[in-house]
């Protein structure tokens, strides 16, 4: 598979992106991890977790920097933290391709200024409970939106199909509108839930236990590809 995110085009909006969460991987081992499934990976997702914004801790800047060396894919860091003005530099630094902050934050525009400013691609994210409403003022200025298919802080959680009702509604808007976008889900996608999402509409698929918890996370991750892939035919 060639590698659809690395140089100058990295995250433009395309095909599919399997987009496996460290967060389910060996943290004793994750750089052997992400090269495990390097072949069926096109983003590695990073879950930044403050215990703050989320009921539950997990890694910052300097585990994305010593990871970096490892891997050429787009780093896709989801900043589930409360205050994310103050780190976007320290995660660009650190080799983050793309950050992803959170609505309910609040400050979005000047968020989203901040790390277009960095020369980061642009997320926003939005939880399960939070109207559609509330991102569409800022679909113009963004490179992705995550609308999450479980309240964010640990992995292993179900899928809510009740999100993909929001999903569709964004596929819609971002058709209509012509936005260059890419539409991710993130939380309980398996090879059950992958064409689900992906027929409502993303192309960005986050999954964790999913690959990183089965017997061969290469195998498990193209089978998770496949299987999307099913759901776009």
């Amino acid at each position: 598979m060639d590698n659809l995110d690395a140089g100058p085009d990295a995250g433009l909006v395309g095909a599919l992106r399997i987009a496996p969460s460290i967060l389910a991987a060996n943290f004793g081992a994750l750089a052997n991890a992400i090269q495990v499934v390097d072949a069926q990976t096109d983003w590695v997702h990073v879950d930044v977790m403050d215990g703050h914004f989320v009921p539950n801790i997990s890694i910052g800047p300097p585990v994305v920097q010593s990871l970096r060396p490892y891997s050429t894919r787009f780093f896709d860091c989801h900043l589930m933290i409360s205050d994310p003005a103050r780190y976007l530099e320290a995660f660009k630094k650190a080799g983050a391709d793309g950050c992803t902050v959170h609505v309910e934050v609040g400050n979005t525009a000047s968020l989203i200024s901040d790390a277009r400013a960095l020369g980061l691609r642009v997320g926003l994210a939005a939880n399960p409970n939070t109207p559609f409403d509330a991102v569409v003022p800022f679909l113009g200025d963004i490179d992705l939106l995550l609308l999450m298919t479980v309240f964010p802080g640990f992995g292993g959680q179900s899928f809510m199909g009740d999100v993909m009702h929001k999903v569709t509604l964004a596929r819609k808007e971002i058709d209509a509108a012509q936005l260059a976008l890419n539409l991710e889900v993130d939380g309980g996608i398996d090879r059950d839930t992958a064409p689900i999402a992906t027929r409502a509409g993303a192309n960005v698929l986050v999954a964790g236990s999913a690959i990183f918890n089965q017997l061969s996370p290469l195998a498990a991750a193209q089978a998770l590809r496949e299987a999307a892939l099913a759901g776009q035919r």
